[in-house]
């Protein structure tokens, strides 16, 4: 089995890992706010909307109402589709850290420093709020040439495949941040280390890229991805971080 393949498949075991007891609470309550948040929108939604088509299809128009339904029905999966990633990113992200820890824990058999609770997350928060202005830095600098690329007749030709590998190297970086910074390790180190198993790297951040494209297993992506990241961690990545110094 290939180093890119085997990256690939912790990916699909962040799927069993996540209804793991003691882990699937970390996974449940951001699922669960984001749940109640889209069916009181939806349900918010669809309130105004019957009022709307009850104030204007009337006489001949009535007909209509047996479009505009199906049509608001379509637009809102649509935005649910590609909304419900975004948000759950941001009401989830206090919670990740907790998730890669709990996951860490139950892979490794110890019990690694109490997270606080409740009380931790506005330093979750603060925490996350910081390593993400560095990836988003270190994103920015990277994707400008890239971006280039498209306007470049012969780059044409290379800049997607360029984009999917770093896609899925930010990815990578993206997710295995969590297990990483619960134990310190600051965003440059972190890339020191995930180089030193780059084929894996690659791996992982490609199986997360394609569950983003599955509707419905998007919904999960990102939990799995965290579960994921922090087996990688533990088996693969942990291992060589001395010799990343």
């Amino acid at each position: 089995m290939t180093d890119f393949t085997i990256g690939f498949k912790y990916v699909l075991s962040g799927f069993k890992l996540i209804i793991q007891p003691g882990i699937r609470i970390y996974v449940l309550i951001p699922l669960l706010i984001n749940t109640i948040l889209f069916a009181s929108v939806i349900a918010y939604g669809s309130h105004l909307f019957s009022d709307f088509i009850d104030s204007w299809s009337t006489g001949w128009w009535q007909w209509t109402k047996w479009i505009l339904w199906p049509l608001f029905v379509m637009i809102s999966l649509a935005v649910i589709f590609f909304c419900f990633s975004i948000v759950a990113n941001l009401i989830a992200a206090p919670f990740n850290s907790f998730l890669a820890e709990a996951v860490e824990s139950k892979l490794s058999n110890t019990l690694l420093t109490d997270a606080g609770g409740i009380k931790a997350i506005p330093g979750e928060i603060i925490k996350a709020m910081k390593s993400e202005s560095r990836k988003f830095l270190y994103f920015t600098i990277r994707a400008i040439p890239l971006l280039l690329l498209f306007f470049i007749p012969i780059g044409q030709v290379a800049a997607p495949f360029l984009w999917v590998l770093f896609g899925s190297w930010m990815l990578a970086l993206e997710y295995i941040d969590y297990p990483m910074g619960n134990h310190g390790i600051v965003f440059p180190e972190q890339r020191k280390i995930m180089t030193i198993k780059k084929k894996q790297t690659f791996g992982f951040g490609l199986g997360i890229m394609l569950l983003t494209f599955i509707p419905v297993i998007n919904f999960v992506a990102m939990p799995v991805a965290v579960a994921g990241a922090s087996k990688l961690w533990v088996e693969k990545l942990k291992p060589t971080q001395n010799t990343s110094v």
